[in-house]
This record gives C-alpha cells, structure tokens and sequence, in this order.
C-alpha cells in the first residue's frame, strides 16, 4: 500500500503539470518516470533523448525500443560533450557543464513542441552522492518528479516490476565520462576503449559492470558476487588478451567490486583530509 500511494503521489504532481518533456536515457528511473507520465498525460508528453559518444549504442537501441513499443513520441537530439569548452578537462563539476548544455537544448526542443515543464529521473538516493549535475537541473528550473514524491531506487524497481517495465531490473548506468579520473582528459578514442571494454564483459555474461579508465590500465569492477568468476586463469587470460586488444596495457581487478560513483571516493578522501 505505501508502495501504490507514493504512485499515486508521483500522479498528482505529474497531471498538475499538463504537459512533458522526460530526459530519457533509457535506464530504470526515466522508463519509469516516462510510462508513469504517458500514462497520466497521454500525447501531452515526449520523451527526450541525446546521442553522443559517451552513450553507448546499446543504450540508445533499447531506449528507442522501449518509446516505439509503448507509444510515445522520441525525440533524438546531438548533445557531443566533447565540444563543451572545458569538459574534455575532466573537471570535478564536469557534470554540471555536460547537465547544463544537454537541459539547455531539451529546454528548446520542449519549447518547440509547445511545451513548458521538462522533467529529469533522479530519486531521493542520489541525494548522499556528489552529483554536480544537480546544480545545473536546478538553475534551469528542470523538476525531479521521482524525488518530489519521495521514491528511491528499491520502490522504482518495485513499482517498474508490477507495471511489467523490462527495466525493472536493469543495472544502473552511467555516462562514459565517469569511467575517468578527474583531471584526466577524456577523448572520444578513450570514450570507445571503455565502451568496448563494457561490452567484451557484459558480452561474456557479466550483469554490472564498470570499466574504470586509468592512463594505460583499465580498473574492473563488478558485483559481489561476480568476483567470483575471476577466479578462473582462462578467464583472466582471456580478459587481458581483449583488453589489450581494446588499447589497455594493463588489467586489474578492483576488489571492492561494483559500485556506483567510485571516482568521487578521491574526493571525499581528501575533503576528510583536509578535516
């Protein structure tokens, strides 16, 4: 019951709104929140989604999949990052610059279609992360339909899996570009070595997965209990030989495993430094 009023909630503040633009990547928070507003909104919501080489084609492939099946209008735009001065810099707030261009022309393709109010995916978890990006939402006035209704991941999934979503249970996802360092340049060559890396691994049946870029040496996580599977030499000879096939001299294996902002753990190390 708690689970189909914070639903119920996430309705009435969608119908409050009349008509939306939904940044759509693809991923379980903006599938959920697009079906919830198609739903609610019917032909007075359009789904937004930007092309670039840090999204990989998979992405973009079920994102138009799932808007073609269910109905609703797809609008596909550039957005190449690469050409926002400074982001290819790998900045600490190279999320607010990437944040800021991509809303700023969702803002002109809304307005286009007539309409006024655009919304974004984040839910009430992404709040304890360092997430820059919000910044940028927030100066351009995009709202947070998941977060005003106080849903969390956990709920989506829930929720998505009732409403028969196939992204009730799809790994999160993140831009390419987190895959670096900060202060590490990022290229569009280095962009498709840690897409191509992604997918020799997802390939081989691996569920979540991140490739992190460091110079030479490509850092794998995955889940818990993924690790596991490391534990076999033909594996890891199998995966070293493709990686350096990709480009990468070196291979290793993060211990922690999986986990979803792992570059911003240097920054909270230096800020409890500085402490």
């Amino acid at each position: 019951m708690e689970f189909q009023d914070k639903l119920k909630q996430l309705r009435c503040h969608i119908e409050k709104w009349g008509s939306l633009a939904v940044a759509y990547s693809g991923g379980v928070d903006s599938t959920f929140l697009l079906k919830v507003a198609h739903d609610v909104l019917q032909d007075c919501v359009i789904a937004v989604t930007a092309r670039s080489s840090a999204y990989p084609e998979r992405e973009f492939k079920e994102a138009a999949e799932f808007t073609r099946s269910a109905g609703i209008k797809h609008i596909v735009l550039q957005s190449e990052e690469l050409e926002i001065e400074g982001f290819t810099n790998n900045p600490p707030n190279r999320c607010y610059l990437c944040k800021y261009e991509l809303f700023s022309k969702i803002k002109e393709v809304a307005g286009q279609h007539g309409i006024k109010s655009i919304a974004e995916g984040s839910n009430i978890d992404d709040l304890g992360d360092y997430r820059p990006g919000m910044q940028a939402i927030k100066e351009l006035m995009i709202i947070s339909p998941l977060k005003e209704a106080g849903l969390s991941k956990d709920v989506i999934r829930k929720l998505s899996k009732q409403m028969g979503l196939p992204t009730w249970d799809k790994p999160a996802f993140a831009c390419l570009a987190s895959r670096f360092p900060y202060g590490e340049k990022i290229t569009r060559d280095k962009l498709a070595m840690v897409d191509k890396a992604e997918q020799y691994l997802l390939n081989l049946g691996f569920k979540k997965v991140r490739v992190r870029h460091h110079g030479d040496t490509a850092r794998i996580e995955v889940a818990e209990a993924e690790r596991l599977k490391f534990f076999d030499l033909k594996l890891m000879d199998k995966v070293y030989k493709q990686f350096q096939e990709i480009g990468f001299a070196y291979t290793a294996l993060d211990l922690k495993g999986y986990r979803t902002g792992s570059m911003n753990e240097v920054i909270d190390t230096k800020q409890n430094i500085l402490k």
